[in-house]
């Protein structure tokens, strides 16, 4: 019985791009493209929830360090929209620990846990930069082979025609 041999996947198999077919650089280069549009808007969101996160920081700053219970204010119910009410308790706060669960917190406690959400996502960017000026690199080696594919192919056509 033969066996296949193995390969593990912290060893990427190196490939001369020079000697794959034009037609398999041309769905490499898409398939790379549309890794990369994906990777961006990932970049983009994860941007996002970093900005949402630093608002609940300053919210619970400030929102809550400088008022007095029974303060009116305006409650959040959507981005968009929001209802009037009054500040309960400044001791302790509802944090959004994620999928619709809140978590009461103290404000210092809810400074730290959205301190900690922020540095994480500032690490997992950091990652996705590093991921996605990769594949931007791999992107531009492989458009630039099929470049000169396209035009080592053209070259002996034009030739011929030339010649006849």
């Amino acid at each position: 019985m033969a066996s296949a041999p193995t390969s593990t996947p912290s060893q990427p198999q190196t490939v001369d791009l020079a000697t794959v077919p034009t037609p398999q650089l041309t769905q490499l280069k898409n398939q790379l493209t549309q890794d990369l549009a994906q990777l961006t808007s990932s970049f983009t969101q994860l941007r996002g929830a970093q900005t949402k996160f630093r608002d609940c920081i300053s919210s619970v700053r400030d929102g809550v360090a400088s008022k007095k219970e029974c303060t009116p204010i305006l409650v959040p119910l959507t981005p968009s929209l929001y209802v009037p009410g009054q500040l309960a308790s400044t001791a302790v706060v509802l944090v959004d620990v994620g999928t619709g669960f809140f978590v009461e917190k103290t404000p210092t406690a809810a400074r730290e846990f959205y301190t900690r959400k922020v540095a994480e996502i500032g690490r997992n960017l950091q990652d996705l930069e590093t991921i996605v000026s990769t594949k931007q690199s791999n992107l531009r080696v492989v458009e630039d082979v099929l470049r000169q594919k396209v035009l080592s192919e053209a070259s002996p056509a034009t030739a011929q025609a030339s010649a006849s």
